[in-house]
């Protein structure tokens, strides 16, 4: 979690006990007395949980919950509560981030300004890296939910038409457009990921998917890593089917040393971020004062059914 400025409400519970990592072989020891435990992306499984004989329920500290053994859990009577949309605003807005430092290579023109060129230039500007404008181009969102909306609505502030495949099959958002997924591909000139990893998701977009997109066109992922093929991105990014990339996350989490994005051709059409775009200050304190609401709702039913009984 970082350096969060309200985790200390987190006492007002009982005993508090915090952790800045937690391999595996360290979990059982460390949840053994505990009858609450917060977890990221720590997995909790069975062996945890028959080891944790006073638990009573897991707050995971972000919206999957798939580091959680939740069928497991409700055979013992453990609660599991996650937290929903405390980052839309977080992961729009590096989105964004990510959108125009591609298209408008500011890194590439801070360096060149920096080096001493530009002063030593005959002319007022430099025009050796071409960039389009996002007016009247169009974004096509996979998985328009909370973040994919905040999405749009950005998008629509830049003056760009927004499209829209549902991952799900069941999102009919009357706003915008819905697209199949090789019509989004093959028209959109930028393509923004925000599904969840699902078995519909998973390598969803591979190269074959790459080839139907623009050669122009921006690929975008800052929901979830597995849903972009990164081999075959690279392949893609190498073969000039597309013109550039921006990625949070990853197929595994930290990145592999080996992994195929740090051996591109040419990294300047590749931004790669650490999975931060969840993590701004404002965000992560909206996810502790969430998390302290779960448990006081689950303290608050806990004495109820006691009352009761």
């Amino acid at each position: 979690m970082g350096e969060v400025p309200n985790l200390d409400q987190l006492r007002q519970f009982g005993e508090l006990v915090t952790y800045q990592t937690t391999a595996p072989e360290q979990l059982v020891e460390r949840i053994r007395e505990a009858e609450i435990v917060i977890t990221n992306k720590v997995v909790v499984g069975k062996a945890g949980m028959d080891a944790a004989n006073r638990l009573k329920l897991i707050c995971v500290a972000a919206t999957g919950t798939n580091n959680v053994d939740k069928a497991y859990a409700e055979t013992k009577g453990i609660a599991v509560k996650n937290v929903v949309d405390y980052s839309t605003h977080s992961v729009a807005q590096l989105t964004f981030t990510l959108l125009l430092a591609l298209l408008n290579q500011s890194a590439y023109y801070d360096k060149y300004v920096k080096s001493g060129a530009y002063a030593l230039s005959p002319i007022f500007t430099h025009l050796d890296r071409p960039f389009w404008q996002l007016h009247g181009k169009q974004l096509g969102i996979i998985g328009l939910g909370n973040i994919g909306k905040q999405v749009a609505r950005i998008a629509e502030a830049f003056g760009m038409r927004v499209v829209y495949y549902s991952s799900s099959g069941r999102n009919n958002d009357a706003a915008y457009t819905r697209l199949d997924l090789d019509e989004l591909l093959s028209t959109s000139d930028v393509v923004s990921v925000h599904a969840p990893l699902t078995d519909k998701t998973a390598g969803l977009i591979d190269f074959e998917k790459m080839g139907r997109m623009k050669r122009t066109a921006l690929l975008l992922n800052t929901s979830r890593g597995g849903i972009i093929k990164e081999a075959d991105l690279v392949r893609a990014l190498d073969e000039n089917l597309i013109a550039g990339a921006g990625l949070d996350v990853f197929e595994k989490e930290p990145m592999a040393a080996d992994s195929p994005l740090l051996r591109i051709q040419r990294p300047e059409r590749l931004i790669l971020t650490p999975h931060i775009a969840w993590a701004s200050v404002e965000a992560r304190t909206l996810l502790i004062d969430r998390v302290c609401e779960n448990i006081k709702t689950f303290l608050e039913d806990e004495n109820a059914k006691g009352s009761a009984a």
